[in-house]
């Protein structure tokens, strides 16, 4: 598979830039932006809080999943995956026979900071501190995003732009 038909797909935490940073690429590459969240609630005909409180985490990973195999499909998209895609090993598979796989590593803090108090973004962990949460989650996933990306990103202290603009150098220079 040639470098134009390869997805670019965005992996890590909440917060970690991943949306932001895939449509700034799309528009620099011009590429389709495809953000697998979205696809997850148009799938399951309702918001990412409804499905897990209707069917689980357990119902939500299994639409991930389906959706997952969908995109990974496509060819020359940038995918911004949902934070636990990596937790299947089946996903990871998939998305990285057709992609190339960039973790954008952000702290925890800083992941806090972008995405504040947003309601649609549902406990991972049941712990109630937002802060406890994200420290549980990043240690439970930090060795499958280590596992699954072709290239780690370190966000802390970069914009977004600046972050596109890396995994663009990279890409350009590898292809």
């Amino acid at each position: 598979m040639n470098t134009a038909e390869k997805n670019i797909v965005l992996i890590g935490i909440r917060g970690s830039g991943k949306t932001t940073v895939g449509i700034i690429l799309a528009g620099r590459l011009h590429r389709e932006f495809i953000p697998m969240d979205a696809l997850i609630v148009y799938e399951a005909g309702m918001i990412i809080p409804q499905i897990v409180e209707t069917g689980g985490w357990e119902r939500f990973r299994e639409i991930e999943a389906q959706v997952t195999q969908k995109v990974a499909r496509l060819r020359g998209t940038i995918n911004a995956t949902g934070g636990g895609v990596v937790l299947n090993p089946a996903n990871v598979k998939a998305l990285r026979e057709t992609g190339i796989v960039f973790w954008l590593n952000v702290s925890v803090d800083n992941s806090l900071q972008r995405i504040g108090e947003d309601p649609n973004r549902p406990s991972l962990t049941g712990k109630t501190s937002r802060r406890d949460d994200m420290v549980a989650t990043f240690a439970e996933r930090e060795a499958f995003y280590r596992d699954a990306a072709h290239h780690i990103i370190e966000t802390d202290g970069k914009t977004q732009e600046q972050i596109a603009e890396e995994i663009a150098n990279i890409l350009q220079e590898e292809f």
